[in-house]
């Protein structure tokens, strides 16, 4: 296969014109051709007098290598074509793998697991992906507050109710079997080309309950509702895991353990911590999340071309560095989407984003954070980082009224330090239970409160629009990454034998690409040290 790249075209481009254009450049007749797709597929909006397409188009076609070598360098490249998780299965009847947490990398590796034949025990402390979604709705609709099931909490973890986005900036074949995954298991086909892709809210979870079902049908256990408390540790290895659900306290013998518990779950990462597992402290990021229309976001980024139905609803991504020497920016920006209650601490508040596949709210938001440093935790113990954000999401919580309101303040008034005391109308925050205006600086760190201030009038000279006095400011978001990498080695392994942390609350990902391609990267090295043992176990039995 033959991948043409680079190819401009515009946006009211007909079905067969990437072919075409592909076929122009390398010279080809279409009767040449026996299959063909669009690999990539990007907007360009850098002259707004002439937004389009820039297209990758991936070519099957006879006599490949003849054309290649007729070619000029870098005008084409050979190419394999997309598959998903390729895994061999054996015979297995060691101890089952357990994962701990059934988010993007525990859901990957324990498919993984699963296609080996090694039939792995999922622990999920929330809900099934059905009945989590209307435990989050109940709490958005009433403030009654789930702490085992949430927005944090639950089969799909975090990612599941979020945008879906699956942009990642790690080079890894596993992401490529990552997206051919999730498109098998009922996703839009689109996320294989698209240059920025995304399931959306309302899509993501039939595609994770899909993937859990042939987990099961594999031979897998996925149990929710039931929360890993202990790992039991001999001469240095994991001989069993202990949990609790419903029916009370429970014990799994097990020699392998997954954790892959999210960013938030803080008191897994404390009991992990008193079981002698190596962590270490690890910068995350505050701020708040900013709401404007999303018809000015599309204005200031496609110009004349904002209402072209071949768009859809604009992005951004900014940053800036602050002249203290953080760096403030962007982060998962929802396009037509809603600023979502993401507590899942009593007593605390903290928002996240989301947005249907459509995109079609009113509103864009975005996460505006700024870095925050070991040095800003003030003690030097590993977990220190979630004392900071239990602090802050405390004050958020008392500044909304102590009922999950969250509290808000207007762009405008931020910029000039000042209370706000009633929204101006213009733009309606989306955040349910509900909003109370407030000052942020009884919110933020002073650090984050100058930060967003002066971050906010950087991204008004990027993005026109950015500094609209009406923009809403919806705090605290304080859980856009995990304050804690739990160390491993080269094989994946912690300094306790067995224990294998993955994905984002093991500080080894920061998003649902580079959290499932980590949830596969672990499972490999779980099925190649069952293998190796097998091995062993073949030569020791065996008479010289």
């Amino acid at each position: 296969m033959i991948r043409i790249a680079n190819l401009k075209a515009p946006l009211d481009m007909e079905a067969e014109l990437p072919l075409a254009l592909a076929l122009k450049k390398i010279k080809a007749d279409r009767s040449a051709v026996t299959s063909w797709r669009v690999s990539k597929k990007s907007v360009d909006a850098r002259d707004k007098g002439d937004v389009h397409f820039v297209l990758s188009v991936d070519v099957q076609i006879k006599n490949e290598d003849a054309i290649l070598k007729k070619l000029k360098p870098g005008m084409a490249s050979k190419v394999q074509p997309m598959t998903g998780l390729q895994v061999i299965r054996r015979e297995y009847n060691g101890p089952r793998p357990v994962v701990a947490g059934f988010g993007p990398g525990g859901l990957f590796a324990a498919l993984t697991l699963a296609r080996a034949g090694m039939k792995p025990i999922v622990l999920e402390r929330g809900e099934r992906v059905d009945r989590r979604a209307r435990t989050t709705e109940r709490f958005a609709a009433t403030g009654e507050l789930n702490p085992e099931s949430n927005i944090q909490f639950g089969e799909g973890g975090a990612g599941a109710f979020s945008d879906g986005k699956l942009t990642t900036g790690i080079k890894d074949k596993r992401c490529g079997m990552v997206l051919k995954e999730l498109v098998e298991h009922g996703a839009p086909e689109e996320i294989l080309y698209l240059a920025r892709p995304h399931i959306g809210t309302d899509n993501l979870p039939k595609v994770v309950a899909a993937i859990r079902e042939e987990i099961i049908a594999l031979g897998g256990e996925v149990r929710f509702s039931t929360k890993l408390t202990n790992v039991i540790v001999k001469a240095g290895q994991i001989v069993a895991v202990e949990y609790t659900d419903e029916n009370g306290p429970g014990e799994i013998a097990t020699d392998a353990l997954v954790i892959a518990i999210g960013h938030s779950a803080a008191d897994t990462q404390q009991m992990l911590f008193q079981a002698g597992a190596n962590m270490i402290q690890k910068p995350f990021s505050v701020g708040a999340r900013i709401e404007h229309p999303q018809s000015l976001i599309n204005k200031s980024q496609y110009g004349k071309f904002a209402n072209h139905p071949a768009l859809g609803a604009a992005e951004y991504h900014l940053a800036t560095k602050l002249p203290d020497g953080r760096g403030a920016y962007t982060f998962c920006m929802c396009p037509g989407g809603t600023v979502a209650a993401a507590a899942s601490r009593i007593g605390g508040v903290c928002v996240n984003g989301m947005s249907p596949f459509a995109r079609d709210g009113e509103n864009a938001n975005a996460a505006l954070l700024v870095d925050v440093r070991p040095e800003d935790f003030g003690d030097d113990h590993p977990l220190a980082g979630y004392a900071l954000q239990r602090a802050w999401e405390e004050r958020a919580f008392r500044a909304g009224g102590g009922n999950y309101f969250a509290p808000v303040q207007l762009a405008g008034d931020l910029l000039v330090g000042r209370e706000t005391k009633a929204l101006s109308g213009a733009v309606h925050p989306t955040y349910r239970p509900g909003v109370t205006p407030a000052d942020f600086r009884a919110v933020l760190p002073g650090f984050a409160y100058e930060g967003l201030r002066f971050a906010i009038q950087a991204f008004e000279r990027q993005l026109k629009g950015f500094a609209l006095p009406e923009a809403v400011l919806t705090a605290v978001e304080s859980r856009s990454s995990c304050p804690v990498r739990l160390l491993r080695d080269s094989r994946f392994e912690s300094n306790i034998g067995g224990l294998y942390p993955c994905g984002e609350g093991a500080g080894y990902a920061g998003g649902i690409m580079s959290a499932a391609a980590d949830g596969i990267r672990v499972a490999e090295a779980v099925i190649e040290r069952a293998n190796g043992k097998r091995q062993e176990n073949l030569l020791t039995s065996m008479s010289f």
